[in-house]
């Protein structure tokens, strides 16, 4: 039993290192820090090691939407704004599980990073953002669900990140924010994101 278990735990240490430079690369590209994205990889491990791994069905796209969580948070934090700082960090996926007490303390915490996409970014800025850094989505596939150009897309990904970094209060109603918040927890918990893909378009639809 106890050989069995260290081999689990080197398994599973050998899953996160084998994932580690996309991590970076994720956290890096939504922070623009390299100390910053360092600091994420870090907490995800720190994470890694105390989740329950046997639940997780693919450990690489749930390694990707830690650090996605970790890093929106993140971005709207003290540590990046050098402002007010915002209280709590965007978790891990819930499991049912969990105490209820802490669920509820997660999906407020989601909430609150949703509220930061809706406050400050744009339905196309908020579409680019979400699909590339929380999802991976590349750009080309991006460009084709907005109808825009590839660099059109890039050049809303970089608005974005520097758009998040302001201190910006748009209003947000609050069929809006449960709208694009349910859609999310959706795609980052069960991995389908087409529903959270047709919100993001039908917001941007709806702008024009």
């Amino acid at each position: 039993m106890h050989t069995s278990n260290a081999t689990a735990t080197l398994e599973d240490a050998a899953a996160f290192q084998n994932v580690r430079p996309r991590l970076f690369g994720i956290a890096y590209r939504m922070l623009g820090r390299v100390a910053d994205a360092e600091d994420v990889v870090q907490d995800v491990w720190v994470r890694w090691q105390s989740t329950d791994r046997e639940g997780v069905r693919d450990r690489a796209a749930f390694l990707v939407k830690v650090t996605t969580r970790v890093a929106l948070n993140l971005v709207g934090s003290a540590r990046v704004r050098r402002e007010v700082p915002v209280d709590g960090r965007l978790p891990e996926q819930a499991s049912t599980a969990d105490d209820p007490m802490k669920v509820a303390e997660r999906s407020e915490d989601v909430a609150h990073a949703v509220r930061l996409l809706l406050e400050r970014l744009s339905p196309k800025e908020r579409a680019v953002f979400v699909l590339r850094e929380a999802f991976d989505y590349p750009f080309r596939e991006i460009a084709e669900a907005l109808a825009i150009s590839d660099a059109s897309a890039r050049q809303l990904a970089r608005r974005a990140r520097a758009h998040l970094a302001e201190q910006r209060h748009g209003p947000v109603l609050p069929a809006e924010l449960d709208r694009l918040l349910t859609a999310f927890l959706d795609a980052a918990q069960v991995g389908e994101v087409a529903d959270l893909e047709r919100v993001l378009v039908d917001d941007v639809v709806v702008s024009r």
